[in-house]
């Protein structure tokens, strides 16, 4: 049985999130598959962080209306992301290819989304412990990671609505190079 996007995004409101990665963790480095304007590439944490700090943001599944609208608001504001220095990665356990076309649309082609598989999602400890879609989905949860691979900040609430506003604050605060 399939559950209609507004069910599976009441449901995910409905958990709790915590996130286990506190700032100053180090940020497990990881290699995956992402997509960006709708092409495929392979996405590296360490060679992100070589250009400036990195907005690591996971959401449960791509084409929900909260995950949607997420995107939506990184995508409006991916100026000011560039402009502190950082990049945007969004992350999900969705498999690449149904990430692709969410690169286009959503994410307007503006930054990459990328497929956390197991060893990222426990690495990050962003698992929500339930399946939507017939598989294991993330929490809502954003890191601000700094060049140092140091987590300087953390927001992880399943409402979508703050975590464009927070991340970009926190990115404001550290130290340009």
């Amino acid at each position: 049985m399939r559950l209609a996007p507004l069910a599976i995004a009441a449901a995910l409101l409905a958990t709790p999130v915590s996130a286990a990665l506190a700032p100053g963790a180090k940020a497990p480095d990881f290699t995956t598959r992402g997509a960006i304007a709708g092409k495929i590439f392979t996405v590296r944490l360490a060679d992100q962080l070589r250009k400036g700090p990195v907005v690591l943001y996971f959401f449960p599944a791509a084409f929900t209306s909260g995950c949607n609208a997420e995107a939506r608001a990184f995508a409006e504001k991916i100026g000011d992301f560039r402009k502190a220095g950082a990049t945007v990665i969004g992350m999900s356990a969705d498999p690449v290819e149904e990430l692709v076309k969410f690169s286009a649309t959503e994410c307007a082609g503006k930054f990459a989304v990328a497929s956390a598989g197991p060893a990222v999602v426990t690495g990050y400890d962003v698992a929500l412990g339930r399946e939507v879609k017939g598989r294991q989905v993330t929490n809502r949860t954003s890191y601000v990671i700094g060049r140092d691979r140091r987590v300087a900040f953390v927001h992880s609430e399943m409402n979508p609505a703050e975590h464009v506003s927070r991340t970009l604050a926190a990115v404001a605060t550290l130290p340009r190079r």
